[in-house]
């Protein structure tokens, strides 16, 4: 039975904010900067010369942007996978029935209310090698001496680490939702029948959350390409040595502290068709696995 509205501009007044809004942060300034990336522009702005496809060119054989273009997946890979695994197993802890989990329930979301400048902070802190608490259990527990302020791979594990916890709480609501979701008569049956809680979780509980599972893939994906400017920016600035210069990062000291608009441009447009076919495969070949039934 098909719902209609008595007002016919009801439904185009109720979308229009959302529309006036992508139009304006999104729309607009994907299309300004394509047209800048063919340009070069100068320092104030006040100058532009157009030099066709030469940022693009110059984008395949500058050293330093395709070492942002590894780290910018290696990352990516770890928030995703590392991050999803990680805050499955979480909400699968926290969806068992005993007394006062709720309170627990609701403290695992509080790390995806924070900013991602906040978030970097607090890591920073824990892990800064003079004065931090984890840095040093670190080093009295396994001996391991972690400084990620000159260290290059414990930097980029640091800042994934920390990118990761700050989604876990966003991965969890949803995996809750997803497991309180299930129908309990199949598990139940599966356990009559003498099936165990590792078997029961790949062979059912996994299959019926991978609508869950496959939105959140999408979502950390975009989170790991767009979303970890500040988290970046308050810890390492893409450093030591440009081991953390992730695409957003170099993007920004690119354009914001280089002055070079038409570059930078460039990257984003770039960074932009990267991620959308990044997300038109996932839906081609993971989107193909999921199961709605």
């Amino acid at each position: 039975m098909q719902t209609r509205f008595p007002e016919k501009t009801l439904p185009y007044l109720l979308l229009a904010p959302s529309i006036i809004i992508v139009l304006i942060f999104f729309v607009v300034p994907s299309v300004q900067s394509l047209y800048l990336s063919f340009y070069r522009v100068s320092a104030l702005g006040n100058k532009k010369i157009f030099i066709g496809l030469e940022n693009f060119t110059r984008l395949l054989t500058d050293p330093s942007y395709l070492n942002s273009i590894i780290t910018s997946f290696e990352f990516a890979i770890f928030v995703v996978f590392v991050g999803l695994a990680a805050s499955m197993a979480v909400a699968v802890v926290a969806n068992q029935r005993l007394r006062g989990f709720g309170v627990y329930r609701t403290l695992l979301i509080w790390p995806y209310a924070l900013s991602p400048a906040i978030a970097g902070l607090i890591w920073a802190q824990m892990m800064d090698p003079s004065i931090g608490l984890a840095s040093h259990l670190l080093e009295i527990l396994f001996g391991i001496r972690f400084n990620y302020q000159t260290n290059g791979q414990q930097a980029l594990l640091f800042i994934s680490v920390a990118a990761a916890w700050k989604m876990l709480g966003y991965n969890i609501i949803f995996f809750l939702a997803g497991l309180q979701s299930l129908p309990t008569e199949l598990l139940e049956a599966a356990a009559i029948d003498g099936a165990g809680a590792w078997r029961r979780f790949w062979k059912i509980t996994f299959p019926l959350l991978s609508p869950t599972t496959f939105f959140l893939f999408i979502m950390n994906t975009l989170y790991a390409f767009f979303q970890v400017f500040g988290l970046v920016h308050i810890t390492t600035e893409g450093g030591p040595g440009r081991a953390t210069d992730l695409m957003v990062y170099k993007l920004y000291r690119d354009g914001f502290e280089g002055l070079n608009t038409g570059y930078a441009s460039a990257q984003s447009i770039v960074l932009l068709i990267m991620v959308a076919a990044l997300t038109i495969l996932q839906f081609r070949y993971a989107g193909s696995r999921v199961h709605y039934q």
